[in-house]
């Protein structure tokens, strides 16, 4: 039996869970241009599609274009060319990682306004990103975990640590993410062996973590940018441990492959997309209604249950059962990917990340 999942493939559980709760009208909208909301592509989209934007419409009048936008840097180019020809590709967009950032310190987003964001109070500080004088400017949308993930046939014991990366008996048998901007292992290499990500401050720390880093490639088979192909590997037993998709991961378990998805001790890694708002869209008002729309915990449980995304929203507002809860996040404390390391020294970890590799 083969198969393979995206990350971003649908959950297939029942598509109404939740719908009901959101039906109530708010602001009806009268009739006019629909909102441009911006999300990734393929099953991501198509899920947002089905699931979301007709209870979305349901409940605030308010129609939706989708628009499937690209991830990392190119979509943040795209939105700077469009700020300087003084138009919105999208009204309301998801963006993760360091263009978020470096999209906020380039002036290429609005400033949201909280009053009109009621339901922020259910997300914690680390899903709402603010400029240096407090200004809100990204909301958490969705997030996923990155986890320690093996075949059980052969590695019937799994590892509870990170740990298990720099262990001489798995030598030649490990896959990892192939970018140190997608991968995050110098964030769990601080956590596991210096005590956490503080370590990266500066770029004498960073050196430090590379060299301890570096220490995992003996054990290194595969440096993988094709999710796909690993996967493969890991269900296969060709590859019978790495880092991978922890969504994914309970998919393929559930199709009765041998793969099993730890959350280690010290953390799973949690990375995120954040809403943000291009400098020049204009209906701010409804702009504001989705956003506060995406941040209730009916919505957030109708994405858990049929993308497989984790939470945003603080784990007691929501009516996810242990079961669910479990496939898709962790009750432990995460490790948050130190997105501004890699706006700040991007081209220098670059290189080393190189080096590491090919050396």
């Amino acid at each position: 039996m083969t198969s393979t999942f995206t990350r971003r493939r649908f959950m297939g559980t029942a598509a109404a869970t939740g719908v009901a709760t959101l039906a109530a009208p708010s602001i009806l909208r009268a009739a006019g241009e629909p909102i441009k909301v911006g999300t990734y592509g393929g099953f991501f989209e198509e899920s947002f599609k089905e699931f979301i934007y007709p209870a979305f419409t349901k409940q605030t009048g308010i129609e939706v274009q989708s628009v499937a936008v690209p991830t990392g840097e190119t979509w943040l180019v795209q939105l700077k060319n469009a700020a300087r020809a003084g138009v919105a590709p999208a009204d309301v967009s998801l963006m993760a990682g360091t263009p978020r950032n470096e999209g906020a310190s380039q002036d290429v987003f609005q400033t949201l306004d909280e009053s009109k964001l009621s339901n922020l109070k259910n997300l914690s500080d680390k899903f709402q990103d603010r400029r240096e004088d407090g200004d809100l400017y990204g909301v958490g949308g969705v997030s996923w975990y990155i986890t320690l993930c093996t075949n059980s046939d052969e590695i019937p014991v799994a590892p509870d640590s990170w740990n298990a990366l720099w262990d001489s008996q798995y030598e030649g048998q490990i896959g990892l993410l192939g970018l140190a901007s997608n991968s995050f292992l110098l964030e769990v290499t601080a956590v596991t062996h210096f005590g956490g990500t503080d370590i990266l401050d500066t770029k004498d720390g960073i050196a430090q973590v590379f060299a301890k880093l570096s220490e995992v490639v003996p054990n290194v088979r595969l440096w993988y940018k094709d999710e796909g192909a690993f996967q493969q590997a890991l269900q296969d037993g060709e590859i019978p441990m790495g880092q991978y998709y922890h969504d994914v991961a309970g998919l393929a378990a559930s199709e009765g492959f041998p793969v099993v998805s730890t959350f280690p001790k010290e953390g799973g890694v949690l990375d995120s997309g954040y809403w943000i708002v291009p400098k020049d869209a204009k209906p701010v008002d409804e702009i504001h209604e989705f956003i506060n729309f995406m941040s209730t915990p009916a919505t957030q449980g109708i994405l858990s249950r049929n993308l497989g995304t984790a939470p945003v929203v603080n784990r007691d507002l929501l009516d996810l059962t242990d079961e669910e809860f479990a496939s898709v996040s962790s009750p432990g404390e995460p490790i948050i990917p130190r997105y501004d390391i890699y706006g700040e020294h991007g081209d220098w970890i670059s290189d080393e990340w190189s080096k590491m590799i090919a050396g």
